[in-house]
């Protein structure tokens, strides 16, 4: 409909409604995967051949799934929707789901009653509702591709169960939401909704730099940057992004600072918090590519409390019925709120299993009217023996084309997860399911920003103490030399030299730590180089001093 009213220059609601005057309406064709002719509620949607899908007089509830596997949006997400669907069957209702990515369990035709594996657009969409006759869809168990449904589906008259089209408005549109904030005495940091360059560089002189800049209305972070000067700031809206008014770019004071993520439910009149959870990389990389931990490790019980506060006053401001995600920076004891999603987010099954509480489910019954009291859900519950670690695990040998570098645009591809009774223990198990390498000897390569070298001294200090050597490059060299340790000093490509990737390829780094200015906005392609080498040589690399923190807990305990 979209492609043809392009053509004919008229509203693709004017393309429907002329084709189902016509009676273009296309049929449900049924996939046999067993091939025995038997009756199978999987379907494709096709304008050739008879419909094969069978109409029922039960009351019909569609959930819309996450769509085709992309950084950003994995299996965390058809989490929620197979266990949503599960909810559905057991209250009584027909379970629907659209979605198109045959690498899910919601792809397999026994999960739901019926399974429509069509592309998750309007058209779509609306083609099986009207066939089925549904009560309603949910649209805030598939992730951002499916809560971005919402508002088309809501023009077109679509009943949204959970939460509606208005209130997702509330949480998303950056004027909207700064209102609400306002209104609701929450801090946030510092920031501004552009629709044009000049714009953009007139609220960043007033903000001041360093900015986290992204788009809006997206996942995973894509698109989305630390920029450290005007230069920066016009190449990024000029050519990284498409900027105008209807697409905004978002900027915002970047606060390095500690990071916290908080999975919710509200049912309108009560919140309930399963947990808080703390991540081990400070702001400045996505926390989809951060080391989660649950129950938060560092944080005071004042901080904690005000996240509880903050929380439970968002999901009631913006009117949410079912899952929500908060995001926050803790800079000493100050919160602030960085975003809301009104959606499920990748970490509810982490949180799912860490608490034993099946999140999805009870926001599924909230959706469905069923309140979090009578549930026996109210308020925040924390009851965890020990610690769970979610560790992000990377595909850049795959990926050839992506640095290595963590930063605010998300690049994993996967997580493990490892529990245990302290937290060491559980960093350990994760670190080894993710796939790290935990050697306890040998050579560490450092090649630091010079922003980061007095935080990184104490770690130096606890490699040494380990019986670690180290070897580095430029300026680091100085530094280490200078703080009384013996380095190998390794040239580098802008100097004309290969001696720091050839040392990497011929295996003598055992851990590479290479960490890159974001204050000062100083980026070097020695950096690309070294990392690249390290990945392709599968050497343990880290860009995050963080990462490399709780690296030493590990080895510090076995010694």
């Amino acid at each position: 409909d979209g492609y043809v009213a392009r053509l004919w220059t008229v509203s693709e609601k004017q393309v429907a409604a002329f084709r189902k005057e016509q009676g273009i309406k296309p049929a449900f064709r049924m996939v046999d995967t067993l091939h025995t002719g038997k009756y199978i509620p999987y379907f494709y949607s096709s304008y050739s051949g008879k419909n094969d899908s069978v109409k029922t007089d039960t009351k019909k509830i569609v959930c819309l799934g996450a769509g085709p596997i992309r950084i950003g949006q994995g299996i965390e997400f058809d989490y929620s929707t197979v266990h949503a669907v599960k909810t559905i069957k057991a209250s009584g209702y027909e379970s629907i789901i659209i979605n198109n990515n045959p690498e899910t369990v919601s792809t397999d035709y026994t999960t739901a009653d019926k399974l429509y594996f069509d592309p998750l657009t309007p058209e779509d969409v609306m083609n099986v509702l009207e066939f089925e006759g549904a009560e309603g869809v949910i649209t805030s168990l598939g992730g951002q591709t499916a809560i971005n449904l919402a508002a088309p589906l809501d023009s077109l008259g679509v009943t949204l169960l959970g939460t509606g089209k208005k209130e997702i408005d509330k949480a998303e549109d950056r004027e909207l939401f700064d209102e609400l904030l306002a209104s609701v005495n929450i801090p946030r940091p510092r920031g501004a909704a552009v629709t044009d360059v000049e714009s953009g560089v007139k609220a960043a002189a007033e903000i001041g730099y360093p900015l986290l800049v992204r788009p809006s209305f997206v996942l995973g972070g894509r698109a989305m940057q630390i920029v450290s000067k005007e230069t920066e700031l016009r190449k990024y809206l000029t050519e990284a992004v498409n900027i105008d008014a209807s697409h905004p770019v978002l900027i915002d004071k970047y606060i390095k600072g500690k990071e916290v993520e908080v999975d919710a439910i509200c049912d309108g009149q009560t919140v309930f918090v399963p947990g808080i959870m703390e991540l081990v990389e400070r702001t400045g990389v996505h926390s989809g590519d951060s080391i989660s931990v649950y129950p938060s490790f560092s944080l005071s019980e004042s901080v904690k409390q005000t996240v509880l506060d903050y929380t439970e006053k968002l999901g009631l401001a913006i009117g949410i019925k079912g899952l929500f995600n908060v995001q926050y920076i803790v800079k000493g004891e100050e919160v602030y709120v960085i975003e809301v999603n009104p959606r499920s987010s990748r970490t509810v099954p982490f949180l799912s299993k860490s608490t034993g509480i099946a999140v999805a489910d009870v926001a599924t019954k909230v959706i469905l009217g069923e309140t979090l009291k009578q549930q026996g859900y109210v308020g925040y519950s924390e009851k965890a023996e020990g610690y769970f670690v979610k560790v992000p695990v990377f595909s850049f040998h795959k990926l050839r084309g992506l640095d290595a570098y963590l930063s605010p645009e998300m690049k994993s591809t996967g997580e493990a997860i490892g529990c245990g009774a302290t937290l060491t223990q559980a960093f350990e198990k994760a670190f080894l399911a993710a796939g790290m390498k935990i050697k306890r000897s040998g050579t560490v390569l450092l090649t630091l920003a010079d922003e980061d070298k007095e935080e990184a001294l104490p770690l130096i200090k606890r490699f040494a103490a380990l019986g670690f050597s180290f070897a580095s490059t430029g300026l680091s060299t100085l530094f280490l030399k200078e703080k009384g340790f013996a380095t190998q000093h390794l040239g580098k490509p802008s100097e004309g030299s290969n001696e720091v990737e050839e040392f990497i390829r011929a295996g003598k780094a055992t851990y590479v730590i290479n960490t890159r200015a974001i204050l000062s906005g100083v980026h070097y392609i020695d950096g690309e180089t070294i990392r690249r080498a390290a990945i392709e040589s599968n050497v343990q690399m880290m860009t995050s001093l963080d990462t490399v923190r709780a690296l030493l807990s590990v080895l510090d305990e076995r010694g």
